[in-house]
């Protein structure tokens, strides 16, 4: 079910399937990638109860193995809409006799997006409802349209400074590092930088980059909130992905409790999480 939401400068859709933002546009430009699955057939999914992917796609809690694939599960899940007016709506998943059995674990995951003049704002928040302490990770996945050259594109970091990413082998964060020099605070888009995959930073001094054109500013994405980040396309492909994260993929030498993962964040029983960003049209 596809839930539209706008105000006289936006109009956002999003769909109930994994709280998914389909679309964002003005009356002349569709700022969020179509999903053509020749590519990518996704538009920004919500990456929970695990960023990336786990050792073996496994982890274990009291004794117990249980399986978790890339990314969780929250974007294969249905949502219920508990709140929904003209410029604002939130979803909610909560833990079920279906994910109990992957991820032992009582929560309530909401994702609401509230439309204010010209930006969208996107907030998650995790409820701990169980007895004993959460542990999760959580992100967005944000697919933004590129029509036209690649190369016509830059990121515009909100700080002069050196990016290190940390490379990927078999989806897993490896120890092999590349860096990246901003000129002018710039980071002009070409494929070569996503030959092997995503670029993946565990810090970062910029809060906010913005998208330009031919060095023409189109939006804002900022994400206080977040400590890592994700950018990645694909080759070939008209659109590129900013990725607010809290954790990322585990490393080769992950022992498989989620409690002791990089990045991982453990919510005490009875309180609340919340974390989001922001796509500003420019």
């Amino acid at each position: 079910m596809n839930i539209t939401i706008s105000n006289n400068m936006l109009t956002a859709t999003i769909n109930s399937k994994g709280a998914e933002l389909n679309s964002l546009k003005t009356r002349n430009r569709e700022y969020i990638w179509e999903g053509n699955p020749e590519f990518w057939g996704k538009h920004s999914p919500v990456l929970f109860p695990i960023v990336g992917t786990l050792k073996d796609n496994s982890y274990t809690h009291d004794k117990q193995k249980f399986e978790l694939s890339r990314h969780g599960f929250a974007r294969d899940h249905e949502f219920k809409v508990i709140e929904f007016s003209e410029d604002k709506v939130i979803f909610s998943l909560s833990s079920s006799s279906e994910t109990l059995k992957i991820y032992p674990f009582e929560f309530e995951l909401q994702v609401i997006y509230t439309l204010e003049k010209n930006q969208l704002n996107i907030q998650y928040k995790v409820i701990n409802n169980g007895s004993s302490k959460l542990p999760f990770s959580i992100g967005g996945h944000p697919a933004f349209a590129l029509p036209g050259n690649f190369e016509n594109y830059s990121l515009l970091f909100e700080k002069q400074e050196t990016l290190e990413s940390h490379e990927l082998e078999n989806d897993l964060v490896s120890d092999k590092k590349r860096t990246f020099e901003l000129e002018d605070k710039q980071f002009p888009l070409n494929y070569t930088a996503f030959e092997n995959d995503a670029l993946i930073f565990k810090t970062m001094e910029s809060k906010s980059i913005a998208i330009l054109e031919n060095q023409k500013p189109l939006f804002r994405f900022s994400f206080q909130d977040f400590p890592n980040f994700g950018i990645w396309t694909k080759i070939d492909a008209p659109f590129i992905c900013l990725e607010p994260w809290l954790g990322y993929s585990d490393t080769s030498e992950s022992n498989g409790n989620l409690f002791e993962k990089e990045g991982v964040v453990v919510l005490e029983e009875n309180k609340i999480f919340e974390a989001g960003f922001t796509i500003e049209i420019l």
